[in-house]
């Protein structure tokens, strides 16, 4: 099991990997989730996927993705779009509430937002929780790489249960909600404590 950090700066050297997170994203996300996504070739993607943004994959030698993540700035705007979650609240996406945060949405260098989290099915049960600790680690050294303190993510409401054996500090930024289905919440990811 590798782990490797996407920008538009790196991609080049990573063969196929950007194209295959996108096309695991696309399987995960619309085929799985059954979620309305924006899709061309096999592949999902939206507004954020943009030179702003990080990629962090866990994968295997031969390239195939076992797990994803995108990391975007808070400071981020590109025409009427910044962040997901920030987005949202301002009303620009409708499949996600406006009242999913319990504040304004921060803009920050130092908070950085994490979007698209996903281990993909086909990883045995098993190997889950392994793959979801390395794509979580992984995560923490990106955002730090970036400057991040800390990362705004809507997660499932779950996370109480798995934010320890990961080993990451959460807080809550928001109500538990219903979205697409799922129970979901807003939390901040500190990894300030890890920047010492």
């Amino acid at each position: 099991m590798q782990t490797t950090t996407l920008s538009f700066e790196n991609m080049h050297q990573h063969g196929e990997l950007f194209a295959n997170m996108l096309r695991a994203r696309h399987e995960w996300f619309i085929r799985h989730n059954h979620w309305d996504l924006p899709q061309a070739m096999g592949m999902e993607y939206d507004q954020y996927d943009n030179p702003a943004s990080r990629w962090v994959v866990v994968h295997d030698e031969d390239g195939r993705v076992l797990a994803g993540n995108r990391l975007t700035p808070t400071t981020a705007k590109c025409g009427i779009y910044t962040y997901m979650i920030r987005d949202a609240q301002r009303g620009l996406l409708d499949t996600i509430p406006a009242d999913l945060l319990y504040d304004e949405a921060p803009v920050a260098a130092d908070v950085w937002e994490s979007s698209r989290l996903f281990v993909s099915h086909h990883v045995p049960a098993a190997a889950r929780r392994r793959v979801h600790a390395q794509l979580v680690m992984q995560l923490g050294v990106a955002a730090r790489a970036v400057g991040a303190k800390s990362c705004l993510t809507l997660l499932a409401a779950n996370w109480p249960r798995w934010a320890k054996r990961v080993k990451v500090d959460m807080t809550a930024m928001g109500p538990v909600m219903e979205i697409e289905g799922v129970m979901n919440q807003v939390v901040s990811m500190n990894f300030e404590s890890a920047m010492q």
